[in-house]
């Protein structure tokens, strides 16, 4: 049973998730997990999804030994690739050229850790989402506005993003947003913590 001197640290420097975590009502706080994201050599999109959430889960957990802590990472998958945070309009534009007519896969993988109970469990989330066929014309009105530089393969779904896709199909509603809600409640009761 989660009680209020049991703290809860998302590991996390994510607006997005930060916000999605908020919806539960419940009092945490957020610490930068500070993990290097590159990938392995042929590591698969959603191999590295996972082996980050767990990563910086751990390395929050390490500063936070009382605490249950929160890693979450999403990779996008395109034939295989991971696409990653462009960072800048030029890589935004090429991310999402490759992606325009083609079904994406994005993988949000979740680590729940307590280094005191010795918890660790982890679970993913996987989207599959298509793009419409986009001209670079909606391509680059779309960046002008959202300037999604911060978000997997550019795709900012929960704004103006959403107008650039045929369909989403996922069992976990905000998992495309940067947090499987319904996955991460599981794991917090699964830890110990009372929700609602």
């Amino acid at each position: 049973m989660h009680t209020p001197n049991i703290p809860l640290v998302l590991g996390s420097t994510s607006v997005y998730r930060r916000e999605l975590l908020a919806r539960l009502g419940l009092s945490f706080s957020v610490d930068k997990p500070e993990v290097d994201e590159t990938p392995h050599p042929n590591e698969s999109p959603r191999a590295l999804s996972l082996r980050l959430a767990k990563a910086k889960a751990q390395a929050v957990a390490s500063r936070h030994p009382h605490a249950v802590v929160i890693g979450s990472d999403q990779v996008a998958d395109l034939n295989g690739k991971p696409l990653g945070k462009p960072g800048t309009h030029a890589k935004a534009v090429a991310q999402l050229q490759s992606m325009r007519g083609q079904t994406v896969f994005f993988h949000t993988a979740l680590a729940v850790v307590c280094q005191d109970t010795g918890f660790e469990c982890s679970d993913i989330a996987t989207i599959r989402v298509v793009f419409r066929n986009l001209s670079d014309d909606e391509i680059e009105r779309y960046l002008q506005r959202e300037q999604p530089y911060d978000c997997a393969g550019s795709a900012k779904s929960e704004g103006l993003g959403i107008a650039l896709l045929e369909t989403i199909e996922s069992d976990d509603p905000t998992a495309l947003i940067g947090l499987p809600l319904i996955r991460t409640c599981q794991l917090l009761r699964d830890a110990g913590v009372q929700i609602p």
